[in-house]
């Protein structure tokens, strides 16, 4: 005869979960987050105790660095930088993903930086990854609430950012330009080409679509016009015009009739990422061993400076977030823009002065501040 489990645990799958009606509460219905009868009890027992002294005396209930994670991923799953923060959940959580928040401060971080800075991680990745655990700790302790009423996080821990050098834009000249595309796959080449002359970001270059293009009739052309759905966002979270230039027009037309969705693929598939092995070795080889992808953009906003296209055209061929920003242009706007991006494909000879400095970015930042180790996953 099988063990009598305690009432309010169910079994789904393999693993027991709590489904328990208590009074003066509410309902308590969660994962135990094990398969096994005598953990999911200890469990139970935790939880009932820990309502029990939150309900009758007013004390905070625990929940661990990975518990709130779980929960950002759920509450802001629709936001453009998801994928950022998972990608930064997954290298703090094998360091302070057990820990209760309460217990995340300054040198509980500490071998996370370490572990970071010996893996040859940039400092300003190590900063935006810290950004994210902030992200966290400020909601838990100024927005979410247990059902008694007391926030998550009691105080804000004080954090230090990681020190280190800002890396600045490199637009690229036109010699660079051409030595660098030279040593590119055509794929590659092609995705380069269309990003320098369009300013688009890599996930807009990547992911691509035809039903995106708009006809434009009056003025005998056509754009793209990014989403921002639950299918693709934009960074500001905003639709997006693309003009294009005749160049980018090139470009695309090369693409037409290859796939019948993504304007860009590689062997029948929709590319992932423009800064893959090929990129890599191939700014080596052109002499550009710090070239980033996101160059070819600040390459695109710096040429159209050059060509004297106003600071209001080119928040808008950016794709930049403005007050007066619209997704509603006429063909007018259209032809202004259109003829601006053109500027794109003059050679100009003017010389790129090119000032090294060197920033330090060191600042403290106020922060507000037991499942297993292991790498999140959104669903």
């Amino acid at each position: 005869m099988g063990r009598k489990k305690s009432p309010g645990l169910k079994k789904r799958g393999r693993i027991w979960w709590i489904d328990k009606q208590i009074k003066g509460y509410g309902r308590l219905a969660e994962s135990c987050g094990t398969g096994n009868l005598a953990e999911a009890e200890r469990y139970l027992a935790f939880r009932l105790d820990e309502v029990r002294r939150a309900t009758v005396y007013g004390i905070r209930p625990t929940r661990t660095f990975q518990q709130a994670a779980l929960k950002y991923l759920e509450d802001y799953a629709n936001e453009a930088s998801l994928e950022r923060y998972l990608y930064a959940f997954n290298r703090v959580m094998p360091y302070i993903g057990h820990l209760n928040l309460d217990q995340v401060h300054n040198d509980s971080l500490t071998p996370y930086r370490r572990a970071r800075r010996a893996d040859g991680v940039a400092a300003g990745t190590i900063r935006k990854e810290l950004s994210c655990v902030r992200r966290v700790l400020n909601l838990a302790a100024r927005v979410w609430r247990h059902q008694n009423g007391l926030s998550w996080l009691a105080t804000a821990p004080l954090i230090e950012m990681e020190k280190g050098y800002a890396r600045p834009p490199y637009p690229l000249s036109w010699d660079e330009q051409d030595r660098f595309f030279d040593e590119l796959p055509e794929y590659v080449r092609q995705m380069a080409l269309y990003k320098v002359n369009t300013g688009c970001r890599q996930k807009e270059v990547c992911q691509l679509r035809w039903n995106w293009e708009v006809a434009v009739p009056e003025l005998g052309t056509s754009v793209f016009v990014l989403p921002s759905n639950r299918d693709f966002r934009t960074k500001n979270g905003r639709e997006r015009l693309v003009l294009l230039n005749t160049l980018a027009r090139e470009v695309i037309e090369e693409q037409r009739g290859k796939h019948p969705e993504f304007v860009f693929t590689y062997k029948g598939r929709p590319t992932l990422k423009l800064l893959n092995s090929s990129w890599k070795s191939a700014r080596i080889r052109a002499g550009l061993p710090d070239l980033r992808v996101h160059d070819l953009r600040h390459t695109f906003g710096h040429r159209l400076r050059a060509a004297g296209v106003s600071y209001e055209d080119r928040q808008d061929l950016l794709g930049h977030k403005s007050d007066r920003m619209t997704t509603h242009y006429s063909a007018p706007d259209v032809a202004r823009l259109q003829k601006a991006v053109e500027q794109v494909c003059v050679r100009r000879l003017n010389t790129v002065l090119r000032v090294k400095t060197r920033t330090i970015l060191a600042q403290s930042e106020v922060l507000p501040a037991s499942p297993k180790e292991g790498e999140i996953v959104s669903h």
